[in-house]
């Protein structure tokens, strides 16, 4: 990865990587504290004395690892050993304060942050690589696992807390090095609201539950969502339901290398507004999924991206009726040259416990 980013820059430049998301890209590193240097020259990765040790060990893409001492210091001085004269800044990274700070560090050179670093880094994240999908596929078997694993322990009575501790517990239990995100658990009201937050609400028959949730795996995420019903289900609900798969599994035909993703929100979007609940379904379709929960491509009906093969991303439509009940069904998909690969393999048939 860092030899292809070094292709995209032009003689004299020196990209300053110092995000975790994209030095966790590059370097295979995860770490709180680190510094990336890539030129057509080379590239240094400098990190202090936590993680040394780790980073000399573990980051065989750069062609150095050197001690953090003096940063200032050794940043200019890394960036004359790699015959920069301009910097480019990760702009979507980089605050105001750390940009003045940088333009005082390297005052003998040209600073950049106008985002071209940015677009050179989002392009080649969105096409994963073969490694990159088995981690992504590794997070999600755990996730589902775990999600096998919660169904014994939804009952009457119990609170949306506790069963999203619980499926975090489970998670992590199995392998995840991480979870992915805050995990949702909804029910009953609260799962009109999207993202909403679990709280001490019981349990009762009759709820819907909605659970979002992930797993990590070496800084790769997966995203999975489910809803399942309580004890019994209306017909509202099961029409709701029903409406909501037929838009996922539609938006998901539609996945393919070189269309563009406002097709895949538009299939699924028709199908609830056909059905009634146009107003009911307010976010995107789906998004990118990798070492960052949402990144390229969105998946949204203003989207304008093309779809490429080796894009892994969601499709995630949902109905959500307020102060009533809400649906959303997920899966993650790799997209293919002719179609994609579905990477979840848990059940979406409605399912009553």
């Amino acid at each position: 990865m860092i030899q292809k980013l070094a292709k995209q820059l032009n003689c004299g430049e020196a990209a300053l990587i110092v995000s975790l998301e994209n030095r966790t890209y590059f370097t295979g590193f995860e770490s709180s504290n680190g510094y990336l240097f890539v030129s057509q020259k080379g590239s240094v990765f400098i990190t202090d004395s936590r993680y040394i040790e780790s980073a000399k060990n573990q980051v065989k893409s750069c062609d150095d690892v050197i001690l953090q001492t003096q940063l200032k210091t050794q940043l200019v001085e890394v960036a004359k050993k790699l015959g920069a004269n301009k910097i480019l800044l990760e702009a979507q990274k980089t605050t105001i304060a750390n940009y003045d700070s940088y333009k005082k560090i390297f005052s003998d050179f040209e600073v950049s942050a106008t985002g071209e670093l940015d677009d050179f880094i989002n392009e080649l994240r969105a096409i994963k690589s073969q490694e990159e999908k088995e981690n992504i596929i590794k997070a999600q078997r755990i996730a589902e696992k775990s999600f096998d694993l919660i169904l014994g322990y939804i009952r009457p009575g119990k609170t949306e807390r506790e069963i999203a501790c619980r499926l975090d517990y489970f998670m992590l239990k199995n392998g995840a090095d991480a979870i992915s995100f805050k995990t949702i658990v909804v029910s009953g009201k609260n799962s009109s609201k999207p993202h909403g937050e679990p709280s001490e609400k019981r349990f009762e028959i009759g709820d819907f539950i909605t659970m979002d949730f992930g797993a990590c795996i070496k800084g790769y995420h997966s995203d999975m969502t489910r809803t399942v019903a309580l004890g019994d289900v209306s017909s509202r609900q099961a029409k709701v339901y029903d409406t909501v798969l037929s838009a996922q599994l539609s938006a998901i035909d539609t996945v393919c290398a070189g269309v563009v993703a406002s097709e895949c929100d538009l299939v699924a979007r028709q199908i609830i507004e056909h059905a009634g609940y146009g107003e009911n379904f307010g976010h995107g379709t789906g998004h990118g999924v990798g070492i960052e929960i949402h990144e390229k491509p969105t998946v949204s009906k203003n989207s304008t991206e093309i779809l490429q093969a080796g894009n892994i991303i969601t499709i995630e439509p949902g109905i959500y009726i307020e102060n009533s009940f809400g649906v959303r069904i997920e899966d993650m998909l790799f997209v293919k040259h002719g179609g994609s690969e579905n990477l979840t393999n848990a059940p979406k048939a409605l399912m009553v416990l």
